[in-house]
């Protein structure tokens, strides 16, 4: 799982960057942009710390003659009670002017990739050169009273798998509130999550009510059979809150931490959603590691091996490869990495059910119908740090009035075929995004850096083709991943 807990994971960020025999500035001012918390107060027992979090950059998208821009402004306070308490909290108010591509998606989706709804978004209304502002909060408590047991309460995200993708459960999505345990045994971690989440595309029962909802519970057991190799198996199931006669709302059937939610799911005769799935890593030696992860949503064995492209044959399927400390030089690290989902996989009979929150999924963000090949390399020398990313993908996308699979918020009953379905169809569409970034570390603490980068991306179907040429510099601070690689 990753992170494990969110707290250890936002630590070994700032711990990752620091620079072993730094020389801390003496003025208290050099002292808190470089080196320290802006606030930080510590007892024996009780600590807290806060933290402003800047990220202001600027560039243009050459390829359209577009000027881009981020002026983001941060807020976060970690707090300590003992050894057993943690509460983490922040706040971001952003407003930006993104490339074409993304205003786009955003205009489609009604969505800032991974951080909700925009508050100035006008419906119906395209207007790719509108800046967007958009506010975020999240947060979580964390409670640890043993070395065996955790539990989080929160508004944030969490992952699953040990890749840069997840077909499980990734990060992809905007913050939700959940109830987290975790548990530990030796060579053996369980989890159990239950979470709420939003559908912006489900009608309104009234503008009093809000957005509809929906609800999802997650296991995880992750065991290290060895030194070697651990095996993963994860379940989910999701229901949505209410409909047009009647309220669900949270089903007690899914409290149960420690059932397997199929059976319970099948034994109510609900038409919930379930997926299981399996997560699978193998340490080659100390510091090469081969990972994988299969996602089963619908099949049937008989169609499976008819290979009669039945569109209930869905899954979802990740193989990778990472290294660290490559070739022996410390702080360089590669991955490569294949993700691939059937057409209609996570998707649902109502967008209640589906796999997705907030109108994003809550795996791959590019929901299904798709393969996909990247590869990451990262290196760090002191205060220095370079990560390049390519990625080629190729998916379908759907004409006017059409559903080919790839959108995981159509009902799966408007489908086009019901035989002769195939990963990309549709209208076939082919991605190249190449990313590189080249940054210097101003302040480990907070991640505070100064960072210039370059993005390349081409979209390329029969219809056309979509460019984007994109430089970018500035300071960022933050612990979050926000994609745009799509």
């Amino acid at each position: 799982m990753k992170p494990y807990f969110l707290e250890d994971s936002i630590r070994k960020k700032a711990d990752s960057v620091s620079m072993v025999g730094k020389k801390l500035h003496s003025s208290w001012f050099m002292r808190k942009l470089f080196d320290e918390h802006l606030l930080e107060f510590r007892r024996p027992d009780f600590s807290v710390t806060a933290d402003v979090m800047p990220s202001i950059f600027t560039g243009k998208d050459v390829a359209n003659d577009r000027s881009v821009w981020t002026n983001s402004r941060g807020f976060q306070v970690q707090l300590d009670i003992g050894k057993k308490v943690y509460i983490y909290s922040y706040l971001y108010e952003t407003q930006s002017l993104f490339p074409e591509y993304i205003s786009r998606h955003i205009q489609e989706t009604k969505v800032v990739p991974g951080q909700g709804r925009p508050a100035n978004f006008q419906v119906d209304v395209y207007n790719d050169s509108k800046n967007f502002d958009y506010p975020i909060a999240g947060g979580y408590l964390s409670y640890t009273p043993n070395k065996f047991l955790n539990v989080m309460f929160g508004q944030d995200k969490n992952f699953i798998g040990d890749g840069y993708r997840s077909m499980l459960l990734s990060d992809v999505s905007t913050n939700y509130p959940f109830l987290k345990i975790n548990l530990t045994l030796d060579n053996v971690r369980y989890m159990s999550m239950w979470a709420q989440f939003q559908d912006p595309s489900a009608p309104q029962f009234s503008y009093d009510n809000g957005f509809r909802r929906k609800w999802g519970v997650f296991h995880y057991l992750d065991w290290n059979l060895s030194r070697k190799f651990s095996a993963g198996f994860f379940d989910a199931v999701i229901w949505q809150d209410a409909d047009s006669t009647s309220k669900r709302g949270f089903d007690v059937n899914y409290l149960n931490p420690f059932a397997f939610l199929r059976p319970v799911e099948f034994n109510l005769g609900s038409p919930d959603n379930a997926l299981i799935g399996f997560n699978l890593k193998y340490n080659v030696t100390n510091s090469i590691s081969a990972y994988g992860q299969l996602a089963l949503d619908e099949f049937r064995l008989k169609e499976l091996f008819s290979n009669s492209g039945w569109w209930a044959n869905k899954y979802g399927v990740q193989l990778g490869i990472k290294a660290n400390d490559f070739f022996k030089v410390p702080k360089l690290n590669v991955a490569a990495e294949f993700n691939t989902a059937r057409p209609y996989t996570y998707s649902a009979r109502s967008s209640l059910q589906n796999f997705g929150n907030y109108n994003e999924p809550l795996a791959h963000p590019y929901g299904a119908n798709f393969k996909e090949v990247l590869g990451i390399m990262s290196y760090q020398y002191r205060a220095f740090q370079v990560r390049g990313q390519m990625i080629y993908a190729s998916y379908g996308i759907d004409p006017a009035n059409a559903n080919y699979g790839g959108d995981i918020l159509k009902s799966y009953v408007t489908r086009t075929l019901e035989y002769g379905n195939d990963t990309g169809q549709g209208i076939n569409t082919r991605l190249y995004y190449g990313d590189l970034k080249l940054a210097w570390m101003m302040n480990p603490r907070i991640n505070l850096r100064l960072e210039g980068g370059l993005t390349l991306r081409s979209e390329r179907n029969r219809l056309g083709k979509n460019e984007a040429a994109l430089y970018t510099i500035g300071v960022k601070s933050s612990f979050r991943n926000l994609y745009f690689d799509f």
